[in-house]
């Protein structure tokens, strides 16, 4: 890593009142000059509670949205306008307006991983660690529909009673591991526990030992670093693993689950965004604010 360009980065951090968060999916050499890495939507809670004046948000198009809805004093800058997220392109605001017209008085509930946009028409937002307990927090609902991931949507089905109904989307590095792959990863480390993201198939968490998000896969080789793990979810999650448990034997299901997203940013963009304080991500107000009340009746939930 240019030593000239983190130098460059750290200066202008201090200058501009800055903080810089990466998702725990991102290159290394991003985590590395980051002040918090985590999942989105704890970063972004984490950032609203800082004076940092600019929020640089290493991570993908919605992500630094998120930001900006809970944080609208703040400049909110993406060093990668260009990286997005298929899952989060797969509706639109209008697609889940004509879901409400077609079932009227069911509860609409997005996974954060959508737009600011989609949130804005939805009845409440979820993540993967609480999709379960926000749709459990309708007890009038018979039927919920969940929007954009079919995948996350079968896995919260498994622990309710309610009708889930679901939009087709899926994000496609979780969609590409496949129970064969994993079944071969199971019997080449068979000590191994495997840990599997909601974001995967139903054949893919039928096989594993804990279904959790990131943060928690995260706490759980933390809290158990005597074991051996599989980790099924994108890759640049195996880094801040190894470090912070550097003698556990922990391994990806499958080296193909690489989001190209996730690993465009570079110090470089993060220099650049810090000099021009661009590409800043600002979304409109009519639509901060009602995708905010998606957000604070999750949070509400507990």
């Amino acid at each position: 890593m240019n030593e000239s360009v983190i130098q460059r980065i750290l200066q202008l951090k201090a200058e501009r009142r800055a903080i810089i968060l990466a998702h725990n999916y991102q290159p290394p050499s991003i985590q590395d000059i980051a002040d918090l890495t985590g999942d989105s939507l704890e970063l972004s809670r984490q950032a609203a509670s800082t004076d940092a004046q600019v929020i640089v948000f290493c991570g993908v198009a919605f992500m630094a949205e998120t930001a900006a809805i809970l944080n609208p004093h703040k400049k909110v800058l993406l060093p990668r306008p260009d990286a997005g997220c298929p899952m989060a392109d797969m509706i639109t605001p209008e697609d889940l307006v004509a879901v409400r017209n077609r079932h009227p008085g069911v509860p609409l509930v997005t996974y954060v991983n959508s737009t600011a946009a989609v949130k804005a028409e939805s009845t409440v937002c979820c993540t993967s660690a609480n999709s379960i307990q926000v749709v459990e927090s309708f007890p009038e609902a018979d039927t919920v529909y969940m929007s954009p991931d079919k995948n996350l949507a079968m896995y919260t089905a498994r622990y309710t009673r309610k009708n889930v109904l679901a939009w087709k989307g899926y994000c496609p590095v979780h969609q590409g591991l496949s129970a064969r792959r994993v079944e071969e990863r199971k019997a080449q480390y068979p000590q191994a526990v495997f840990l599997a993201h909601p974001e995967c198939r139903p054949e893919v968490i039928d096989l594993a030992d804990k279904v959790v998000s990131t943060s928690g896969m995260l706490r759980c080789v933390r809290e158990n670093p005597g074991r051996s793990y599989i980790i099924g979810t994108e890759t640049g999650i195996l880094y801040p693993m190894r470090k912070q448990n550097p003698n556990t034997e922990i391994h990806a299901a499958s080296d193909n689950m690489v989001c190209p997203n996730m690993k465009k940013t570079a110090p470089e963009d993060v220099l650049r965004a810090l000099e021009t304080l661009e590409p800043r991500i600002v979304v409109p107000e009519e639509i901060r604010i009602r995708a905010l009340k998606a957000v604070e009746r999750m949070l509400a939930t507990g």
